[in-house]
């Protein structure tokens, strides 16, 4: 287990926050994985999976968190501060990965709430943004108070200093949607069956990440487009994740 330093807190609304954290130099992972997070509280290490925020080759680790007041994790992690220790496992995992997807034409990475969290990292990746003619990042709220990252998204990261060296490759491939629910915006399901997001099935791949009830309903539709679902033994036209944090 790495104890590590948080370094920052930014809280995006009532609802979400991230933080960054120190990282040890022996801590490695791939874009898209997730890795078992927390504080210890009452003599004992309480841990939940976050997926990483922040791309392989950042110094820092950053991940994106929901405030659930009864929560067991998130009741306290939410009032963190600078300085403070947060455990981070030595073991990250995780389906979002380029290599559990067959070559395509065009990525679609389908997020509700905080499941935007594993794309922030992968259209970071070098390996992600060489493999594909366009990304689309597609991110699903109530309120567009928790549109996390949405300024970096929609300028594709020109004005963070350490993606600076990356902007002119994520500019021309990378497009954001958001979508409010809460202001009438229909829903990522929806606009699946209404063919508002033109996903060409045959040429184009996805990738999903939110809610349990979400990723089965996507995760329906793709399949019954013919899609199938895939993994890093046998890549396939979808993969979903299934770690959610949600105390």
């Amino acid at each position: 287990m790495f104890r590590e330093t948080v370094t920052s807190v930014h809280h995006w609304s009532d609802r979400t926050f991230s933080f960054c954290t120190s990282r040890d130099p022996a801590f490695r992972f791939n874009a898209g994985e997730f890795v078992l997070v927390g504080i210890r509280h009452a003599g004992k290490p309480i841990l939940r999976a976050y997926s990483i925020v922040s791309p392989p080759w950042s110094d820092e680790l950053e991940f994106l968190s929901i405030k659930i007041a009864d929560g067991e994790l998130t009741s306290r992690l939410q009032y963190i501060k600078e300085g403070d220790e947060i455990l981070i496992a030595t073991k990250t995992t995780g389906t979002l990965r380029n290599a559990a997807l067959i070559p395509g034409a065009n990525l679609w990475l389908l997020a509700t709430g905080t499941g935007l969290a594993p794309f922030m990292s992968l259209i970071r990746d070098l390996e992600i943004l060489e493999a594909w003619s366009c990304i689309h990042v597609i991110h699903s709220v109530r309120d567009s108070t928790d549109l996390a990252y949405q300024d970096q998204l929609t300028t594709a990261f020109s004005t963070c200093t350490e993606t600076k060296h990356l902007h002119s490759i994520i500019r021309p491939i990378l497009h954001y949607q958001a979508i409010v629910t809460g202001a009438g915006d229909a829903r990522i399901t929806a606009q699946l069956a209404s063919g508002a997001l033109a996903i060409d099935c045959a040429k184009d791949r996805v990738m999903l990440c939110g809610n349990m009830a979400f990723n089965r309903e996507v995760a329906a539709w793709c399949e019954q487009k013919g899609m199938t679902e895939g993994s890093l033994r046998k890549p396939g036209d979808f993969v979903l994740e299934k770690a959610f944090v949600d105390t």
